[in-house]
């Protein structure tokens, strides 16, 4: 006869009140009836008021004609396009300032943050008074405040400053050569080689250098592919290319590439200002590394730089990434009181839209979609950068 353990069986479930399981899903069957039947009540009362008021409702106005102009746009744009046109220039500017401010707040800031550390008593004390000062004053009032200077303190195009040859500061904005003909697509083509050589170099570096703990001069090679493989599309295109300069021609500039100066009042509010928090932000990722890092590091002889680059930093990024991407979020977010500056971004586009259309709440769905996509776009890059570099345990 053998032996069997026997396992006891589980007891059914009865459905029973006293069961907190049965009580905890009742009440969440409840709550979101009770938020469906709110949402119900407030899309139908809103579509009823809209049909005695005889307001049109839909989507249907992006197809018509937008007849107004936009100051400047990232891709071509008449009044003659479509609203829905008029709508997407204005999401491409409001990108295109949000992506330029992350990358430069992000290097002022790191340098900031790392200026605060240092041992010069006047580099840290002018790094600490300038944080404490931009982090306490309005970003508003620091837009309208780098508005006036442009507007009203540059000279006009016939005085404007020119710092370096082909660029000109005025109260007009900022005026830069620009590249132009046939070889351009090449140039293009070699430079996203380039990043994805990059891309590869750098994995391979790092695996490299964590196996024989020899240091591959990554940044060097880097710099150089840059340079090397976009001057070999151009070469090999056999394309032309011209470089476009400006000149005064009148009470103004021609050629080259204009920055408007409510773009430029916008970035660098939004750069200074966000500078400030991320700078607090590297400062406090970089004294979380405990100082016996610092001290072995400097007891096997790497200089500062180095030691920052290659042991400080990649420790504390774990602890810079999670507040990182909440002033990425900010400063998106932040690009919508460029209304207040006159730059067409999302905000001032739709405004115009709903203004002629009367379409108001379709005007704020959008952009609320617009803010929201770009938001959590970013939400999910950074999240995957943070799981990249987090410890994994043995």
């Amino acid at each position: 006869m053998t032996n069997k353990t026997l396992l006891p069986q589980a007891p059914k479930r009865r459905l029973s009140w006293n069961d907190p399981g049965v009580r905890s899903l009742i009440y969440q069957v409840l709550v979101l009836g009770i938020v469906g039947l709110g949402v119900w009540y407030l899309v139908s009362n809103t579509l009823h008021n809209l049909a005695v008021r005889n307001i049109s409702t839909g989507f249907g106005f992006l197809h018509r004609e937008a007849g107004f102009a936009i100051g400047e746009s990232v891709i071509g744009y008449t009044p003659a396009d479509t609203y829905g046109r008029a709508i997407w220039v204005g999401i491409l500017n409001t990108l295109r300032v949000s992506i330029v401010g992350i990358i430069a707040a992000t290097l002022f800031g790191t340098l900031l943050g790392i200026a605060r550390l240092s041992k010069n008593w006047l580099v840290s004390r002018v790094a600490s008074a300038y944080v404490e000062v931009m982090r306490n004053v309005p970003l508003l009032l620091q837009l309208f405040f780098w508005y006036a200077i442009i507007t009203e303190v540059m000279p006009g195009p016939r005085d404007a400053l020119n710092p370096v040859p082909g660029v000109f500061i005025s109260n007009r904005g900022l005026k830069i050569p620009s590249l132009q003909g046939d070889a351009l697509d090449w140039i293009f083509a070699g430079l996203g080689v380039a990043i994805v050589a990059i891309l590869v170099l750098g994995h391979w570096a790092r695996k490299r250098q964590e196996s024989t703990g020899q240091i591959f001069p990554f940044a060097r090679v880097a710099a150089g592919l840059l340079v090397v493989l976009p001057a070999a599309g151009w070469l090999l295109s056999g394309a032309s290319l011209t470089l476009d300069v400006p000149a005064l021609k009148g009470f103004n500039f021609v050629g080259g590439i204009s920055l408007s100066p409510e773009f430029a009042a916008l970035l660098a509010g939004l750069i200074i200002y966000t500078s400030a928090f991320v700078a607090e932000v590297v400062r406090s990722g970089i004294q979380s590394v405990s100082q016996g890092q610092w001290e072995a590091a400097e007891a096997i002889g790497l200089p500062r730089r180095r030691l920052l680059r290659l042991v400080i930093l990649p420790q504390a990024l774990r602890v810079i990434v999670p507040p990182m991407t909440s002033q990425y979020l900010n400063l998106t977010k932040n690009s919508s009181l460029a209304v207040a500056i006159g730059y067409p971004d999302i905000v001032s586009v739709v405004n115009t839209t709903l203004n002629q259309t009367g379409q108001a709440i379709e005007g704020i769905l959008i952009i609320m979609a617009a803010y929201l996509t770009v938001s959590l776009s970013i939400s999910i890059f950074m999240n995957w950068y943070n799981k990249r570099i987090a410890l994994v345990e043995r």
